[in-house]
């Protein structure tokens, strides 16, 4: 009968199981894999942006945690995407997936959140029928 492996993080005499590489039990697993992902998204941002170690969580910190348009997506599920300005190369912040498309969509034109304003605050239907009012 072979010996069962036990987690190399845990105190020593631990008896919990050890079916993860490493060998890691699975609690010890799961904070390597956050470990592994977070000196990854770091690694990538920095190519990619020029972020040092720590820039995205100080533009985290102070944007309070949430996208920098919507203020409702928070990072907790997927980490906010660095947004930045195509011409320049600048980043500007960072914003949930859905924001951040709607500025590619955009194509950073502001003139388009001008005609978005204006249709929300005047839809085209108002105009050409009473029924509008009715609903």
């Amino acid at each position: 009968m072979t010996t069962p492996k036990v987690c190399k993080d845990c105190e020593p005499g631990s008896k919990r199981p050890a079916p993860n590489p490493g060998p890691r039990c699975a609690t010890h697993w799961r904070d390597e894999k956050k470990r592994r992902s977070t000196a990854a998204h770091q690694k990538r941002v920095q190519a990619t942006y020029g972020l040092g170690d720590g820039t995205y969580d100080t533009l985290y910190a102070a944007q309070g945690g949430k996208c920098a348009i919507c203020r409702r997506a928070t990072g907790a599920t997927r980490r906010l995407s660095v947004d930045h300005d195509h011409k320049t190369l600048l980043v500007r912040g960072l914003l949930c997936r859905p924001c951040n498309n709607l500025l590619g969509h955009a194509r950073d034109d502001p003139a388009f959140f001008e005609r978005a304003k204006s249709y929300l605050e005047t839809p085209p239907a108002q105009a050409i029928g009473s029924w509008y009012a009715e609903k």
